[in-house]
């Protein structure tokens, strides 16, 4: 066993993920945990984060993490096509992640009136009607595209991974245990009780965070 072979095995002894979780396929449903680490107070290896900083899930990380226990990866996200900066990340995810692995569709902006107290901290650009002051909130869901995929390609897998916090997979996965399937669930802040029942590992954002998670400069102090 050379070096690379020994890191790989202490990561998954250290997360629990063993000899019984072969042939895994994982799902990433990148719009649930995008945000993982948004308020952290704590970079990646513990330290306290700068003012001027935050932590974001770096995509190249994600998928060498994926590739510890799991062959193949599917990465599920909505995109911007009027937005540069989302044409630029879904770039580089495909880049890493394999274009035939990258699955994506048109986001949705739902508008959204401002109550008083979500006024003083909202920090997205503001707009006016009739009703009054309102906001535009990004949404792409992928519960079904997800959902029909994991029941599709049942004979490829033995063990499925999901990057998500979302109850509404809470029927798939009690379904794919049924044919006999393992479930990884990869979850971040409260979840479901449902949900975490139906897994078989259960493994905390928090306790990843050293292998997917970077330090980035925030906007606001950008000069």
């Amino acid at each position: 066993m050379d070096l690379e072979e020994f890191k790989k095995e202490v990561i998954k002894k250290e997360l629990g993920i063993t000899e019984n979780f072969d042939n895994t396929l994982v799902f990433i449903d990148f719009s649930n945990m995008n945000y993982w680490y948004e308020t952290d107070a704590k970079d990646e290896i513990g330290d306290v984060l700068p003012v001027d900083k935050k932590l974001t899930i770096d995509v190249e990380k994600l998928k060498l993490f994926t590739e510890l226990f799991s062959p193949s990866s599917r990465f599920y996200y909505g995109i911007d096509p009027q937005n540069r900066g989302s044409l630029g990340f879904i770039s580089a995810v495909r880049n890493y992640f394999g274009k035939s692995k990258v699955f994506t569709k048109p986001i949705q902006k739902i508008r959204h009136h401002l109550k008083d107290e979500e006024a003083a901290l909202n920090t997205r650009s503001v707009n006016q009607d009739l009703e009054g002051r309102y906001v535009y909130i990004p949404k792409c869901n992928f519960d079904v595209e997800i959902c029909v995929d994991a029941i599709r390609l049942l004979d490829k897998y033995d063990t499925l991974c999901l990057f998500s916090s979302d109850a509404d997979f809470i029927s798939l996965l009690n379904y794919i245990k049924t044919k006999g399937k393992k479930i990884i669930l990869i979850k971040s802040g409260y979840v479901q009780q449902n949900l975490l029942k139906s897994a078989d590992l259960v493994i905390g954002a928090q306790d990843i965070k050293k292998y997917i998670a970077v330090k980035k400069q925030k906007s606001s102090f950008v000069s």
